[in-house]
C-alpha cells in the first residue's frame, strides 16, 4: 500500500505560495485558502505541507501532458521523437524543432519546462521556511522529525535545481520565497556547488530510504542526485569527478544507504521495476508514486506514448495521444533474444487483451476500421513512400512504449494462460531513480578512470544487470574486449530507453551535437545546453541569455 499518497490527499489544503517575480508565472484556480499563518497547527498540517510538492510532481518530472523537464531531455536525442502522424502532432512544428535542434528561445515547451521546474521548486520553498521559523510545539512534532521534514524538502528542491542546471545550464537560485524579486543567472559551476553542498548538508538528516517513503526523497535519493552529478560533473562544471561518483555510488550498492528494510538489490526479474506493483521493487530509490485504487492518483504518461485505441491492447480503459515513438532503427538495435525488446517496446501486428482478436483502429484516421499495426519506420505506407521523417508519420509508425505496465481491469487470455483482473491496476510508479542506473554510472566513471577501458568491476556490474535481460542460454556476458565505451552507450540505451536520461548520455559521450541519426544531423555545439526562454528574460532583465543564442 502506498500510504503516503493516502495521507496527501486527506490532508492537503490549498495554501497560497509567492513565486519568484520575474522568474514564472503560473495562474492556479484556488478552491480552498487558508492563511498561512493559521496554518501547520498540528502534525498533520505539516505532514500535508511536507507533501505537497509531491502531487505537483507528476507534471513536470514525469512524462505528462504538460511541457516538464522529460520531453526535452528525451525529445533531443536518438531513441524518441514526436512526428506528425497523418493530421496528428504538427503542433506548430515544435516536436520536430526538439528533433533538429532547431529549437527557438521562445518555444513554449522550454519556456513550460522552465516555468514547470521552478513552480516545484517554489512549492518546495514555501513549507521550508515556514517550518524554519515556527516552534516545534506549535506543531506538534519533534526535533528529530522537523529537522526531517526540512532535510527532505531542501532534497527535493535541489532534484529540482539540478534538472533545471542539466537543460539550462546557467539558472538563478533562490531559496525564499518572493526574494529576491528579480534574480541574477548564475554560472553552472556555481549552481553545481549550490546543488552539491545542499545535498550533503542535508541528506544525514533527511529519512531513511523505506517502503513508507515511497514515492518521497530519502537519504538514497540524496546519494542517487549525488551520483548524476558527479557523473555529469566534468560536462557540468569543467572538472571530472569520477572518485566521487564511485563512492556516492557504493553508498547504495554497499546498502549503506539502503534505508530502513536493509540493502538495497537488484530485481532478479528484470520487469518488476515496471509494473503495477513496482513498489515492491528491491531497487527503486526515488520514484513518482501513484494509488488510482485507494486514492484515484493515476499515471500521467499514458497521454504521452499510448495509441488512440491503447485500452483493448492492454486491458485497460486509458488511451493516449498517438504522440512519441522510438526512432526508426532503435529497434533493431536489441537482439532478438533480448527480454526487453518486446517485453520494453510494441511492434507488430496489435491485438486485443480480452479475446487475442485483432485490435482495430477509430476515429477515422488513416487505419480506421483497420488492425493497428505498430512499424518501424515513420512514412506513408498506404502510398507506398520511401520517404521516413518528422512529418511523413501515420497513424501506425513507430515502434511504441510497452515498459511501464498499467496492468489490466479485464481478464484475458495472454500466450494461452488465462489472465485474471489486476487489482493493483493503474498504480504504476514512475521510477526516477533506480538502482541498475547506479550500477551504471559506476561502471561508467570506473572505465572513465581506466582510460575508456573496462575494468573488471565495471564488467561484472553491467553484466550483473544485463543478464536479467535473457534466458540463461541466450545470455552472452561481456568481456575486457567486448565492453567498449561505445558498447556501454549503447547499452545504456537499451536498458534506460524513456526513463529521461539519454540526452545527457549522448552530451557526455561527446554524440549530441555531433552525430547523425535518423532524420537528425549534427548541429551547433551550443545546443548542449537549452536557451533560456524568451518570456522569463522579459520578466527578469537579470537572467543572462546562454551563448549562441539571441
Amino acid at each position: 500500500m502506498k500510504r503516503y499518497k493516502k495521507i496527501i490527499l486527506a490532508c492537503l489544503i490549498s495554501t497560497p505560495i509567492i513565486l519568484m517575480n520575474g522568474c514564472t508565472k503560473l495562474d492556479e484556480n484556488v478552491y480552498d485558502q487558508l492563511i498561512t499563518d493559521n496554518f501547520y497547527n498540528n502534525k498533520n498540517e505539516v505532514l500535508s505541507a511536507v507533501l505537497r510538492p509531491y502531487t505537483h510532481a507528476n507534471a513536470w518530472i514525469t512524462p505528462s501532458g504538460q511541457d516538464g523537464w522529460w520531453r526535452p531531455s528525451e525529445l533531443s536525442a536518438d531513441q524518441l521523437a514526436w512526428p506528425t502522424k497523418g493530421r496528428h502532432g504538427e503542433d506548430g512544428g515544435k516536436w520536430k524543432r526538439l528533433h533538429y535542434h532547431t529549437w527557438l528561445s521562445d518555444d513554449v515547451p522550454l519556456n513550460n519546462a522552465w516555468s514547470l521546474m521552478f513552480w516545484g521548486m517554489g512549492l518546495c520553498n514555501d513549507p521550508i521556511e515556514n517550518l524554519e521559523k515556527r516552534d516545534i510545539a506549535k506543531m506538534g512534532i519533534t526535533q528529530v522529525e522537523k529537522d526531517a521534514y526540512i532535510s527532505e524538502l531542501k532534497l527535493l528542491r535541489a532534484f529540482h535545481y539540478l534538472k533545471l542546471m542539466d537543460l539550462f545550464g546557467n539558472i538563478p537560485v533562490v531559496t525564499q520565497v518572493g526574494i529576491p524579486a528579480r534574480p541574477a543567472t548564475l554560472p553552472r559551476k556555481d549552481v553545481f556547488a549550490f546543488i552539491e553542498k545542499e545535498i550533503k548538508d542535508n541528506i544525514d538528516k533527511a529519512p531513511l530510504h523505506s517502503k513508507q517513503m515511497t514515492g518521497r526523497m530519502s537519504q538514497a535519493g540524496g546519494y542517487a542526485m549525488l551520483v548524476e552529478l558527479y557523473l555529469n560533473a566534468e560536462v557540468w562544471t569543467g572538472t571530472a569527478r569520477w572518485d566521487d561518483c564511485i563512492a556516492a555510488a557504493d553508498k547504495l550498492i554497499s546498502g549503506v544507504a539502503g534505508g530502513q528494510n536493509g540493502a538495497m538489490q537488484l530485481d532478479p526479474n528484470i520487469f518488476d521495476q515496471f509494473k503495477s506493483t513496482n513498489e515492491l521493487s528491491k531497487e527503486a530509490i526515488f520514484s513518482i508514486a501513484y494509488e488510482f485504487r485507494n486514492a484515484s492518483f493515476q499515471p500521467s504518461w499514458t497521454g504521452e506514448f499510448y495509441h488512440f485505441q491503447q485500452g483493448p491492447i492492454y486491458g485497460g480503459a486509458r488511451n493516449g495521444n498517438d504522440g512519441v515513438v522510438v526512432v526508426p532503427g532503435v529497434f533493431t538495435k536489441y537482439d532478438n533474444t533480448d527480454l526487453r525488446k518486446r517485453g520494453w517496446l510494441l511492434e507488430g501486428p496489435m491485438v486485443r487483451f480480452d479475446n487475442g482478436q485483432p485490435a482495430l483502429a477509430t476515429g477515422g484516421n488513416e487505419y480506421s476500421g483497420q488492425q493497428i499495426v505498430f512499424v518501424d519506420n515513420i512514412r506513408k505506407n498506404r502510398t507506398g513512400s520511401t520517404v521516413s521523417n518528422m512529418s511523413e508519420g501515420e497513424e501506425n509508425s513507430g515502434v511504441r512504449f510497452n515498459k511501464y505496465k498499467l496492468g489490466n481491469q479485464v481478464a484475458g487470455v495472454v500466450n494461452g494462460v488465462n489472465v485474471p483482473i489486476d487489482l493493483n491496476y493503474n498504480n504504476t510508479d514512475w521510477n526516477i531513480y533506480r538502482l541498475t542506473w547506479i550500477y551504471f554510472a559506476k561502471a561508467e566513471a570506473l572505465m572513465r578512470k581506466n582510460g575508456g577501458l573496462a575494468t573488471p568491476e565495471a564488467i561484472t556490474l553491467i553484466n550483473d544487470c544485463k543478464k536479467r535481460a535473457y534466458a540463461a542460454s541466450d545470455f552472452v556476458p561481456y568481456t575486457a574486449t567486448t565492453l567498449t565505451m561505445d558498447e556501454l552507450l549503447a547499452e545504456r540505451g537499451r536498458e534506460f530507453i524513456f526513463e529521461g536520461f539519454r540526452r545527457d548520455d549522448l552530451i557526455r559521450f561527446g554524440k549530441f551535437t555531433t552525430a547523425t541519426w535518423w532524420d537528425h544531423v549534427p548541429s551547433e555545439s551550443f545546443r548542449t545546453l537549452f536557451p533560456i526562454p524568451q518570456v522569463q528574460r522579459t520578466l527578469n532583465i537579470n537572467l543572462t541569455q546562454n551563448p549562441g543564442y539571441q
